[in-house]
């Protein structure tokens, strides 16, 4: 799970199983108990086609489908449907779903059958499907009968089955071809739903009662290969080349019956090098002419009209020419097509520079003259607190190591937080750390709630974690300071810069970074703006929009509220590594962190602020880690990772 998908290293680790491990401490004694098990975190399929009018009316242009190693078939069937339904509301069409085309997607690939996500504002409690990770297939019915020795199974069919499809048994991994397939002793190639069959030539963990699963049915695949492989539209164009005796040939081409705004008057002309010469012998022909330009076949266009007008007794030197004007009018003609089809942005290109210009001025001063005062012995340690313990003294953080805290936006609204809460604002600077997601009702929240929040307490400025964050707190932007998060991804000068134009007054590096990488960029921009390194801490590797621990995306009113407890949460992987989780009963957004502990207090990569991330820690364990961090001392322990310091991007 360590291995981050920004890398482009995605080991898909939400498709591997796990056991969930609730942590009680009752009277200092911990007991350890496994409160659920399977797939935990393996989504079913989405499938959106009951709310594609609401999709479409509410301004949705585009729809993508995950195909991601998928085939060619998969793609195909998906497409299709899809297509049918947008078109049937484009057309306002009645809006029925044929539940045959749930089952033709339902059999070209699902997980658990499918879910809608998080379309819906109820609880969705079928995001997860936690039995199987992989495809499901279409129920096909129960063995009633296994005859071992002969490999035959009896059952009676829920799903119609040819030979060429492929089954799946439910304690079985493999995936069974049906070569033989029997109504009373006879061999057929089909069988309908309702009919009592067998199976021959069958192996495996195989028993009376099992579940059967169609995986594949041939016929589909075969419809859908003879549908992409048949499928051939090509633009229609209309040529008219002139032959003259002296002259260069010339060639104009335009689509034909363009209705389509992006094909409408499109006009190339091409005067070639190619000067016909008098035949000595064989003239050229119009065939000839028209057969050569004709040869479209690896483009997406066709000529349907091609109109010669050839002077008599005219020989042309090259064929092959004839071909390169082809080719020329064809590059010509896509190269002005492509170029319609630019995307349009509604930004003024002058006012961002004006922009961008202003902000640059104001940051170079304002960072120039702090960096001048910044040396190696400015170094600083700020502590981000994951969670906030009501039990904690928080007046024993040592100020002498650490010099600023972070804070998340939820514990400020939490009355049982408050006396930390002061602790911690009356002894440090303190920013609010900004959730990662923001959902609309704790939008509402922060809108309402923050300007009292920000009275209560004495606030620095904001954590900024996304984009978002910039707009929701633009009225706070003068008097309070801006630090870009890890979240936005720093990754290289260009998104520094982007950031620090936008107000932003200080950047945490993505931990994605390598130290070669944080070392360039902190060379280049310790001039221009503070740069903050994470040393220390449990790096989340997961957000989910799902609580593990209520099993649904929202909360609902029978849910029995672990999230409320002083219980830890962990996934524990098929190896035994254990992974905190931290459940959000506000937005129901549950954070998984990696097992292992990055930690880089002994590296010294120059730079001046680094940041401590803390989970679980004491107050005695977080002042010796704020220490280590600033005095360069290393930290020993298994536990402890370099996460991605040594590691090619």
């Amino acid at each position: 799970m360590a291995v981050h998908g920004n890398r482009g290293r995605c080991a898909q680790p939400c498709r591997l199983p796990y056991e969930l491990l609730e942590e009680k401490n009752v009277n200092d004694k911990v007991s350890e108990k496994i409160i659920d098990k399977g797939y935990l975190i393996s989504p079913r399929d989405l499938c959106s086609l009951e709310y594609l009018p609401q999709l479409i009316n509410a301004g949705v242009k585009c729809f993508k489908i995950e195909g991601r190693l998928k085939s060619p078939e998969y793609v195909a069937i998906v497409t299709k449907i899809y297509r049918k339904y947008i078109d049937k509301v484009l057309n306002n069409e009645e809006y029925t779903i044929d539940e045959k085309d749930i089952l033709q997607l339902k059999q070209v690939f699902n997980r658990g059958e499918f879910s809608t996500g998080h379309l819906s504002n109820s609880a969705n409690k079928s995001l997860i499907f936690k039995q199987k990770p992989n495809n499901m297939g279409l129920y096909l019915g129960n063995v009633a009968g296994y005859n071992k020795l002969k490999g035959h199974i009896k059952l009676l069919l829920n799903q119609p089955l040819s030979v060429g499809d492929t089954i799946n048994f439910e304690k079985e991994n493999t995936k069974y071809n049906v070569s033989e397939l029997m109504i009373n002793n006879a061999n057929i190639s089909k069988a309908k739903i309702g009919e009592k069959v067998v199976i021959g030539r069958m192996k495996g963990n195989i028993h009376i009662g099992d579940k059967i699963y169609k995986l594949s049915s041939k016929e589909q695949l075969l419809e859908a290969e003879e549908s992409y492989e048949s499928e051939n539209i090509k633009l229609p164009l209309k040529a008219n080349i002139k032959v003259k005796k002296g002259e260069p040939v010339t060639m104009n081409v335009y689509v034909q019956n363009a209705r389509q705004s992006l094909y409408k008057n499109i006009n190339v002309n091409i005067v070639s090098s190619l000067v016909p010469e008098i035949a000595q012998k064989n003239a050229i022909t119009k065939e000839r002419i028209i057969s050569q330009i004709s040869k479209t076949t690896n483009t997406p266009f066709e000529f349907k009209e091609i109109n010669i007008d050839l002077e008599d007794g005219l020989f042309i030197p090259s064929i092959k020419e004839l071909n390169e004007i082809r080719r020329m009018s064809l590059t010509k003609l896509e190269s002005i097509i492509l170029s319609r089809i630019k995307r349009n942005t509604d930004l003024d290109e002058e006012k961002l520079d004006q922009i961008y210009t202003k902000y640059t001025n104001s940051f170079l001063s304002k960072y120039s003259v702090q960096a001048e005062k910044n040396d190696e012995n400015t170094k600083q340690v700020v502590a981000y607190f994951n969670i906030i313990n009501p039990e904690y003294d928080y007046t024993k953080l040592s100020k002498k190591y650490i010099s600023a805290v972070y804070i998340p936006l939820r514990y400020f609204m939490r009355k049982n937080c408050a006396i930390a809460l002061k602790q911690i604002t009356s002894n440090f600077k303190t920013y609010i750390y900004m959730p990662a997601i923001i959902k609309a009702n704790y939008k509402n929240v922060i809108k309402h709630g923050l300007e009292d929040l920000i009275k209560e307490y004495n606030i620095s400025g904001f954590i900024i974690s996304s984009l978002g964050d910039l707009v929701l707190l633009e009225k706070y932007k003068r008097k309070y300071e801006f630090i870009g998060n890890f979240t936005l991804n720093c990754f290289n000068i260009t998104s520094i810069n982007i950031f620090r134009n936008l107000g932003i007054s200080k950047i945490t590096l993505s931990p994605e970074l390598n130290l070669e990488d944080i070392t360039n960029i902190n060379n280049i921009e310790r001039e221009h703006i503070p740069l903050e390194l994470i040393v220390y801490g449990n790096t989340p590797v997961m957000k989910m929009n799902y609580c593990l621990l209520g099993v649904s995306n929202k909360c609902y009113p029978d849910c029995l509220m672990r999230c409320r407890t002083d219980n830890k949460y962990y996934l524990i992987d098929r190896l035994g590594f254990k992974f905190r989780i931290l459940p959000d009963n506000v937005q129901t957004v549950t954070t998984i962190f990696n097992s292992k502990t990055t930690c880089l207090t002994h590296i010294d990569a120059g730079i001046n602020s680094v940041r401590i991330d803390l989970l679980d820690e004491s107050i005695d364990e977080i002042n010796n880690i704020a220490k280590a961090s600033l005095t360069g001392a290393k930290l020993e322990g298994k536990q402890y990772t370099y996460g991605n310091l040594n590691r090619e991007v």
